[in-house]
C-alpha cells in the first residue's frame, strides 16, 4: 500500500514538473474563443490578403522591369498586352452595374399567401445565387467582373461555407457586391432572363431577400493580383 501512495505521489509530481516546464510561466489553459475555426478562418484570410497585395506590388515591378527594350516587336507586345486583358491581369475600365445580394432578416416571415414559414435556410444567400449573378453576367457579353473586392479571372470559383464566401482564400461576409464591367442594357436582361436568378427573386419577394441592381457609370475594375499558375491543370500546346 505504502508502495502505491508513494507512486501515486511521484506521478503526480511528474505531471506537475511537466506543466510547469512546459507552461514557461504562461497561462496553458487558453482561452477557448482563441481556438475558435472562424477565428482562424478569419486570421488566414487577412493573411491572404496581405500577400495577395504584396504579390500585385511585385507583379508591377516585373512588370515595370519587362517594359524596358528587351528585343521584342511591337506586335509581340501587342500580343501580350491582349492576353493580359484577357486574362484578366490588368486593370479595365467602362461602363458597369453592380448588382448587391444579402440574407434576409432572422425574423423574417412569408410575405405572400400560400408559401411556408421560412426555414433558416431560405433567408440566407446560397453559392448558387452567387454563381448565377455571375454566370449571367458572363453570357451578356461582359468584359470583367468583380467579386466584392476582387477580380475574376478564368480558375476563379465562388464558394460559400455556411453563409460565408471563400474567393481566392479570402473570405467575406454578406451582404455581397458583384460589380461587372460591359454593356449595362445587355446585362440588365440576362439577368432578368436567368431561370436561376428568377427562383431567387421569389425568395426575395416572399422572405426578403436582397436584391439591388445599380449602374455605376463608369467604372475601374482591377486586375487580378493573385497566382496564375496551374495546379490540376495544364495549357493545351
Amino acid at each position: 500500500m505504502r508502495v502505491l501512495t508513494a507512486a501515486v505521489f511521484a506521478l503526480a509530481g511528474l505531471i506537475f514538473f511537466t506543466s510547469f516546464n512546459t507552461a514557461k510561466g504562461t497561462n496553458i489553459r487558453t482561452d477557448a474563443s482563441l481556438l475558435k475555426l472562424s477565428d482562424l478562418i478569419q486570421e488566414r484570410s487577412h493573411k491572404n490578403g496581405q500577400l495577395n497585395e504584396s504579390n500585385a506590388v511585385l507583379r508591377d515591378d516585373v512588370e515595370a522591369l519587362a517594359e524596358r527594350d528587351d528585343g521584342s516587336t511591337q506586335a509581340e507586345d501587342d500580343k501580350l498586352a491582349a492576353l493580359e486583358r484577357n486574362a484578366g491581369t490588368q486593370k479595365l475600365s467602362g461602363e458597369a452595374i453592380s448588382v448587391t445580394l444579402n440574407d434576409a432578416p432572422p425574423d423574417a416571415t412569408a410575405k405572400l399567401p400560400g408559401y411556408p414559414e421560412p426555414q433558416p435556410d431560405y433567408l440566407v444567400i446560397h453559392q448558387q445565387d452567387l454563381q448565377a449573378v455571375v454566370n449571367a453576367l458572363w453570357q451578356s457579353g461582359a468584359k470583367g467582373i468583380k467579386v466584392m473586392d476582387q477580380r475574376l479571372i478564368s480558375t476563379s470559383a465562388v464558394r460559400c461555407v455556411g453563409n460565408t464566401l471563400i474567393l481566392q482564400g479570402r473570405v467575406y461576409s454578406p451582404p455581397y457586391k458583384i460589380t461587372a464591367v460591359g454593356d449595362p442594357e445587355k446585362m440588365q436582361t440576362a439577368l432578368a432572363a436567368s431561370p436561376a436568378i428568377q427562383n431567387y427573386m421569389v425568395y426575395v419577394n416572399v422572405y426578403g431577400l436582397g436584391w439591388k441592381v445599380t449602374e455605376d457609370g463608369t467604372v475601374t475594375l482591377p486586375g487580378y493580383s493573385g497566382t496564375v499558375d496551374l495546379q490540376y491543370a495544364k495549357p493545351v500546346e
